[in-house]
């Protein structure tokens, strides 16, 4: 478990289809084999490590539902029972890919459009949570094939969002509750939530 809140930006050493080496420092002092490390946004198994690297397996699942084409990898040791809280909860678990299509100044922060599939954007709400290449951001607008997020220029400039540019692939986690919900939802054959559905599941 995460919290979407970089710790560093790594860089890739080598990959070779099936394993993966990234060069990083901070994420090194108390890593073992075994740790997860979030790796623009996905949950990696150290397999491996030396005095300025770590290693993990990628296995085929990984390729279809993520992008590994980025050289710096945003990079975050999974969260420790009794540490600040200062995202949202990310699992590592990639939903899906979205591609910038938009980035434009908006007073001291950037607005970034970003489309991505109809059934990830029904688990996009706006002020809601998401999670990009393993940032945790905050959604300013939902529409029928895009949502938005405005970036300040800290998180850009200590994440690998400083190299993205129009077109770029990003990965995409929706919020875990927005999934727990869409699948009870669904689970009960319900179509929206309303008053009677709510009485039934015990919220009122």
């Amino acid at each position: 478990m995460f919290t979407g809140i970089i710790e560093e930006v790594g860089r890739l050493k080598n990959f070779d289809g099936g394993r993966i080496e990234i060069s990083c420092e901070k994420i090194l002092s108390d890593i073992k084999i075994g740790d997860s490390i979030s790796t623009n946004g996905i949950c990696l198994t150290v397999i491996d490590f030396g005095k300025d690297f770590f290693a993990a397996d990628v296995m085929p699942e990984t390729f279809r539902k993520t992008t590994l084409a980025d050289k710096n990898f945003n990079l975050e040791r999974a969260l420790k029972l009794g540490d600040r809280f200062g995202g949202h909860i990310v699992s590592g678990h990639i939903d899906g890919v979205g591609k910038i299509l938009s980035i434009s100044a908006e007073g001291n922060a950037l607005l970034i459009k970003i489309s991505t599939e109809n059934h990830l954007l029904k688990q996009i709400a706006a002020k809601g949570s998401v999670t990009l290449d393993g940032i945790s951001l905050t959604v300013v607008d939902v529409n029928a094939d895009n949502f938005s997020i405005s970036m300040i220029p800290h998180t850009r400039e200590v994440t690998n969002f400083k190299n993205k540019r129009i077109g770029s692939l990003v990965n995409i986690e929706t919020d875990i509750l927005a999934k727990y919900i869409e699948r009870l939802i669904n689970f009960k054959g319900k179509k929206e939530i309303n008053i009677d559905f709510l009485a039934e599941n015990g919220f009122i």
